[in-house]
């Protein structure tokens, strides 16, 4: 990758930065830039100390555009795939205001606490996860080895097979002639599927907007974007950007877009002179009446920083719970489809045994 020329198409596709290295990134130049240091030198200071070969390189670009004469925030414009235009427009605001290090450091923290979120929910699928394979695992075991092995004692006896046994036999025999056509046509489904979620716009609106209305995962759905929306506004309004352009950017880092249009006309809403608070209080189902309250009362009383601040604290702990009863549903239905999947294929098996040694007896 050039240091000054902007990554091409590969790059933006393959090319990645961890949440953690982000997070030192930000919280390493904040304190460099609090230091009294110039981006310059703070930037060159973490070049040396990091150990990431790519952040390394997109740090030298970095070093060249600044000493260039070039804002942090135009030189990291390129790498927008990478950080976000919500990590850059807040160190643009912080240059322009002249509050980079408090900036920064907010950054930090945020994407500590959007990291800490998202390892509560991948967290919270590792058990049903390990349930699941371990099912498919003893099921496949008993279907691909030991029940082949049963298949020609059981035509030998010429015993009458029941019918969960004759299912399995069917199965059994689809799979070993068409297994492989069935596998790579379920990749390419699952690739397209993939493609037409992200590429295909309405498509996907229709998905994002399904997950609200689907019982069990729709507060979760809602409390995860609260989180988000309220933590990214109270950040923006925080490090001095106006409301509009706040909302603007608060919308960009939403990757549901039933969210990204409600926010966009959120900010349109109050171009024309309209609140916020009022707008979302129409938008009951994507936004609770709680924040919509919150927000209203902080616009009235010149607090709204504040009270996001204190709803995102709430909908964190909310997120928690509705994570621990959505695992607690969970288990139990996992449980019993591992149950009943092993218990089809170990009947489809013992049943002809038992009935071979009726007929010997």
């Amino acid at each position: 990758m050039s240091s000054n020329k902007p990554p091409g198409i590969f790059s933006k596709l393959f090319d990645r930065i961890s949440v953690q290295d982000r997070i030192n990134f930000a919280r390493h130049l904040s304190l460099v830039v609090k230091a009294g240091l110039p981006v310059f030198e703070g930037l060159k200071i973490i070049e040396e100390q990091t150990e990431s070969r790519f952040l390394k390189r997109v740090l030298e670009s970095l070093i060249q555009d600044v000493n260039d004469g070039k804002s942090l925030a135009d030189g990291l414009q390129k790498y927008e795939h990478l950080f976000g235009s919500f990590f850059i427009n807040i160190v643009r605001v912080g240059e322009a205001s002249g509050t980079l290090s408090k900036n920064l450091l907010y950054l930090a923290d945020e994407m500590g606490r959007e990291k800490a979120l998202q390892t509560k929910v991948r967290s919270a699928m590792v058990y049903p996860l390990v349930i699941l394979t371990m099912t498919i695992g003893v099921a496949g075991f008993l279907t691909f080895y030991v029940f082949p092995k049963l298949v020609p004692v059981f035509a030998s006896m010429n015993v009458q097979l029941p019918a969960t046994t004759q299912a399995l036999l069917t199965t059994l025999n689809f799979l070993r002639s068409y297994g492989l056509y069935t596998l790579g046509g379920l990749i390419v489904f699952i690739i397209i599927t993939q493609i037409i979620l992200k590429k295909v716009t309405p498509v996907r609106y229709f998905f994002n907007e399904l997950l609200i209305f689907i019982p069990v995962v729709e507060d979760l759905t809602v409390n995860v974007n609260m989180v988000n929306f309220t933590r990214v506004l109270a950040l923006l309004l925080k490090s001095g950007t106006k409301i509009v352009e706040a909302l603007t950017i608060t919308k960009n880092t939403f990757s549901n877009l039933v969210y990204v249009r409600i926010i966009g006309n959120a900010a349109d809403e109050i171009k024309k002179g309209g609140q916020l608070g009022v707008y979302l209080a129409t938008k009951r189902r994507f936004f609770p009446p709680l924040v919509s309250g919150m927000v209203r009362i902080g616009e009235s009383t010149g607090n709204l920083e504040e009270n996001l601040e204190y709803l995102a604290g709430y909908y964190d702990e909310e997120v928690d719970t509705k994570l621990h009863s959505l695992t607690s549903l969970i288990e139990p239905l996992m449980l019993l489809f591992m149950g009943l999947l092993v218990g089809f294929v170990a009947l489809s098996i013992i049943t002809p045994i038992y009935s071979i040694g009726q007929g010997i007896k």
